[in-house]
C-alpha cells in the first residue's frame, strides 16, 4: 500500500492542473484588458506551444507502448484517443488514469501488480508535468515578473504571488524526484524531511535563475529572445553530445534533446547514466556566470535609463548580489542534501557483488522509460530488461564518488 504522502501528491495533480489552466485564462484576459497585446501574444505562444509539446509526448508514448491500456479510463477513451490528443485533451486521460489507480492503491489492499501499474502511469505523467512546467510555467513567470518590473508595480501581493508560482515549479520538480526514486529496486523511500530539503534548494536555484532572466528582460525585452535562442542551441548541442537514449524513434529522440535544451535553460536535468558530477559542476558554473552577467547588465541599464521606477546604485547592487547569493546558497544546500539526506544503495542488490555507494543523481528519465512496460514483480519492476540492466550497472558503478555536487 502506498504512503499517504505519495497518494496525496498524486491525486492532487489533476485539481492543481485545472487551477493552473484557470489562472492562465485570467492572465490572458488581464493582458487583453490592459491592451498589452505583445505580452498577450507571448503568453498565448507559451500556452499553445507547451500544450502541443505535452500532447505530442503523450501520443508518442502511447504509440511506443502499442496502445496497451492499463486502466478502465484509458480503455474507454481508446477509440477516440487520437482525436483527444489533437484537441489538446489527451493529457486529461493520463491524469484520470493515474487518479483511478492511485485511489485503488491508497484506499484498499491491492496486489503488487496494481501498485506497479500505478508506478508506471505516474512516472509518465510526472515526466509530462516536468515538460509542461519548463515549457510554460517557468517562462510565464519570467514574462509576468518582467512586465511588473517594467510598470514599476511590484507590490507586496505581487511578490507573494510570484513566490507562490516559483514554489509551484519547485514542487513539480520535487514530486518528479520522489516518483523516480520510488521506482528504483530495493531503495528506501524518500522521507518528508528529505523532500523538504530537496524542495528548498530547488526553489533557491530556480528563483535566482528566473529572477535574473526577468530583470534582464525588463530592461532588454528584445535581447532576452536572442539570449534564449543562443542558450537553447548550445544546450541542444550538449544534449546531442551526451548521446541521450530516451525515446524509441529517431524523430522522438531529437524532440527530446530539444526539450532538454529548454529545461536546461532554467534548471539542471540529468539525462544520461554515468557520472554526473563534472557535468553538473560545469552546468552550474555556467549558469552562475550567466546570472551574474544578466544582473550586471540590468544594473548598468537601470543606473542610467530605468524603465518604470528608479533605484539607487546601492539598491541595485543589493538586488544583484542577492540574486547571485541566492543561487550560491542553493548550490550549498544542494551539497548538504546529497551529503546528508540522499539515501545509500547497495550495488549487489542489483547486479551482485559490490559495495555500498551513494548515487550521483536519481532523476534520469531513461530510468523509467527503459523499464519493462508490463507490470510485474513483487514490489518494483524487475531488472530483466537488457537495456535497463545495463543502465543500472552503469549508474551504480559510477556512483562510487559519493555525494553529487
Amino acid at each position: 500500500m502506498r504512503s499517504q504522502v505519495d497518494c496525496l501528491l498524486t491525486t492532487a495533480g489533476l485539481p492543481l492542473f485545472l487551477v493552473d489552466i484557470c489562472l492562465d485564462v485570467l492572465a490572458a484576459v488581464e493582458f487583453y484588458r490592459e491592451g498589452s497585446y505583445l505580452s498577450l501574444g507571448v503568453l498565448l505562444v507559451l500556452l499553445i506551444g507547451s500544450s502541443v509539446l505535452v500532447q505530442l509526448y503523450s501520443w508518442l508514448w502511447y504509440s511506443y507502448d502499442h496502445f496497451e491500456m492499463k486502466t478502465r479510463v484509458e480503455e474507454s477513451a481508446k477509440p477516440g484517443l487520437a482525436v483527444l490528443h489533437w484537441v489538446q485533451l489527451g493529457i486529461y486521460v493520463r491524469h484520470a488514469a493515474v487518479m483511478e489507480t492511485s485511489v485503488k492503491s491508497c484506499c484498499s489492499d491491492c496486489d503488487s501488480q496494481e501498485e506497479d501499474k500505478t508506478a508506471f502511469l505516474n512516472q509518465d505523467l510526472s515526466m509530462l508535468r516536468i515538460i509542461e512546467t519548463f515549457s510554460e510555467s517557468a517562462p510565464q513567470i519570467v514574462l509576468m515578473l518582467a512586465v511588473l518590473l517594467q510598470d514599476g508595480s511590484l507590490e507586496p501581493f505581487q511578490v507573494l504571488k510570484t513566490f507562490g508560482s516559483l514554489s509551484a515549479v519547485a514542487y513539480c520538480v520535487t514530486t518528479y524526484h520522489r516518483c523516480i526514486r520510488s521506482f528504483l529496486p530495493e531503495k528506501e523511500e524518500q522521507s518528508v524531511l528529505s523532500s523538504l530539503v530537496f524542495f528548498a534548494w530547488n526553489l533557491l536555484l530556480l528563483a535566482a535563475r528566473i529572477v535574473a532572466l526577468a530583470l534582464f528582460a525588463s530592461v532588454f525585452p528584445c535581447f532576452i529572445f536572442t539570449h534564449f535562442v543562443c542558450s537553447w542551441l548550445l544546450f541542444c548541442y550538449f544534449a546531442w553530445w551526451a548521446d541521450t537514449n530516451f525515446m524509441e524513434s529517431v524523430g522522438g529522440e531529437w524532440l527530446y534533446r530539444a526539450t532538454v535544451g529548454l529545461i536546461w535553460y532554467f534548471d539542471w536535468f540529468n539525462v544520461v547514466d554515468g557520472k554526473t558530477r563534472n557535468r553538473a559542476i560545469l552546468y552550474h558554473a555556467w549558469i552562475l556566470l550567466d546570472i551574474s552577467v544578466l544582473c550586471g547588465l540590468w544594473f548598468w541599464k537601470m543606473s542610467w535609463d530605468p524603465p518604470g521606477f528608479e533605484l539607487s546604485r546601492l539598491q541595485g547592487a543589493i538586488v544583484w548580489g542577492a540574486v547571485v547569493a541566492g543561487y550560491a546558497l542553493g548550490l550549498g544546500l544542494r551539497i548538504v542534501y546529497y551529503t546528508c539526506f540522499h539515501p545509500k544503495l547497495n550495488k549487489q542488490d542489483l547486479i551482485g557483488g559490490g559495495v555500498t555507494t551513494q548515487s550521483d543523481e536519481v532523476d534520469s528519465p531513461a530510468m523509467f522509460r527503459s523499464a519493462p512496460r508490463t507490470p510485474s514483480g513483487p514490489s518494483r519492476p524487475p531488472l530483466h530488461n537488457k537495456r535497463m540492466k545495463k543502465l543500472a550497472e552503469n549508474f551504480y558503478s559510477s556512483s562510487a564518488d559519493g555525494a553529487q555536487v
